[in-house]
């Protein structure tokens, strides 16, 4: 049925396979997959009366199962009380990061990275203006990225190009030709500039003129974009898409539970059959006060759908979600299981199949990054940054960054006591240093220096 769908979606030549499969991807994540379907599921009949087959209607009912696995498994890995902590041995690195990631909100832009990126891909853009760092997620299906051959993690330039209608550009300043036709926008960035070019025609041939206007040197060294492949798969310029697996799943699931609404309506409303000869006169009303009167000869049934087939559908349904989830490694936790659980580590082992989708999608969103924040500190000795107004001294390129997971799930208080216990062993035994014993604990108590910590600790036993 996916295939079917996917054949009554317009084709673009303009555009290449890759750009069109990501834009089908995209519908289902958004829900528009079935916009393209002439009928609505109710209408049996067409004005000629011919009738419509179901693969024509589009469900009434519709389960998001892309949505749910998406925004499970995202909120796992940039959600509150899970993003990662920018650490470097460095301080000042460490005090510089840590304000930018405030001040960006870098954590709903992951957040927005990650949801969009689950389609298979996604660019972030870094942007700094009067000393501010500012961060922008765009799709990928209209980017084009080329890659540096002897540094294949290497951007060398970033290509985008769509098409606009000409109202659009014309609200934005541009003067065309004519305003009601389709515009070709580009623009394309590199290690010294974003260069912009004026927005020609579709179907006609010409070399792009540049955009002095609008053309900006930024003078970074690097192409100021992040490319993140979402999960491992895929192929050069996309990784796999994070839903792709229970796509004819959750389509079955949509046209069986619209069916079984359809069914419950006829069980509500049952069809008259009258066998002639019959001796009724005049309009019939249906219901319980109103008798049948017919001939001898004659009979009449209400044609009625038991609550059986219902049932049934509601049990295939749930188990057809199950396949679902599994295939794709969503969450399949349940109230029942649920209450059952005492720790954070008895949640995380119930939803062993989410936290490995997380796991994966921490290595590729977590590479992502990293390397924002290595480009941040290259662009602090470009330009002269600033958080909260108070400025920001060129920062050590040489500084190493890493991240620091949360857990997944957070501690109960039986689980921080034993964690107490542990690393209180641990330290005092000299297998960890108390430093170390602090970093381990200090996404729970919201911690962000542990050297300031310890030495805050230390000042308040000095008598």
């Amino acid at each position: 049925m996916y295939e079917t769908i996917c054949g009554l979606i317009p084709v673009d030549p303009d555009y290449g396979e890759r750009t069109r499969r990501l834009e089908i991807l995209k519908r289902v994540l958004e829900g528009r997959l079935y916009d393209v379907l002439p009928y609505e599921f109710h209408e049996e009949r067409s004005a000629a009366g011919e009738y419509i087959p179901l693969r024509s209607r589009r469900p009434s009912v519709r389960y998001p199962l892309a949505r749910i696995v998406v925004d499970d498994s995202v909120s796992l890995v940039f959600g509150e009380g899970h993003f990662p902590t920018l650490d470097s041995e460095d301080a000042t690195v460490r005090a510089a990061l840590a304000d930018i990631v405030k001040e960006a909100r870098l954590n709903r832009v992951m957040l927005d990275a990650a949801s969009r990126g689950s389609v298979g891909s996604v660019a972030i853009q870094l942007r700094v203006l009067r000393g501010r760092v500012f961060l922008q997620v765009l799709d990928s299906a209209y980017l084009t990225p080329c890659w540096d051959p002897e540094e294949p993690d290497t951007l060398l330039s970033m290509t985008e190009a769509y098409k606009v209608p000409g109202q659009v550009l014309a609200t934005q300043g541009y003067v065309l030709s004519d305003d009601t036709s389709m515009y070709w926008f580009m623009r394309r960035w590199d290690t010294e500039t974003e260069t912009w070019y004026e927005p020609w025609p579709v179907g006609q041939q010409c070399v792009p003129a540049v955009d002095v206007t609008r053309t900006v040197r930024h003078g970074l060294g690097f192409v100021p974009l992040v490319w993140i492949r979402n999960l491992p798969g895929g192929d050069g310029v996309d990784g796999a898409c994070t839903f792709r697996a229970a796509i004819e799943t959750a389509i079955e699931i949509d046209y069986q539970l619209s069916q079984a609404g359809r069914g419950l309506k006829y069980s509500s409303d049952p069809t008259l059959l009258v066998r002639e000869p019959a001796a009724m006169e005049g309009e019939l009303i249906r219901g319980g006060g109103n008798a049948l009167v017919v001939s001898e000869k004659g009979d009449a049934k209400l044609l009625e759908i038991n609550g059986t087939a219902a049932a049934a559908v509601i049990e295939y349904v749930r188990t057809l979600r199950e396949l679902a989830l599994e295939g794709v490694h969503g969450n399949r936790a349940s109230a029942e299981r649920l209450s059952a659980a005492q720790s954070g580590r008895a949640l995380e082992l119930m939803n062993q199949g989410l936290v490995w989708l997380a796991d994966n999608l921490r290595v590729s969103y977590g590479s992502g990054l990293l390397e924002l924040a290595r480009m941040v500190i290259r662009a602090s000795n470009r330009y002269t940054l600033r958080t909260y107004e108070e400025p920001i001294p060129p920062l050590d390129v040489s500084a190493r960054v890493g991240l620091k997971w949360p857990r997944w799930y957070p501690p109960t208080s039986e689980d921080r006591l034993r964690d107490a216990q542990t690393l209180r062993v641990l330290a005092s035994g000299g297998t960890i240093s108390r430093e170390t014993a602090l970093k381990s604990i200090a996404d729970v108590y919201d911690i962000e220096d542990a050297p300031a910590e310890l030495a805050r600790i230390a000042a308040e036993r000095i008598p």
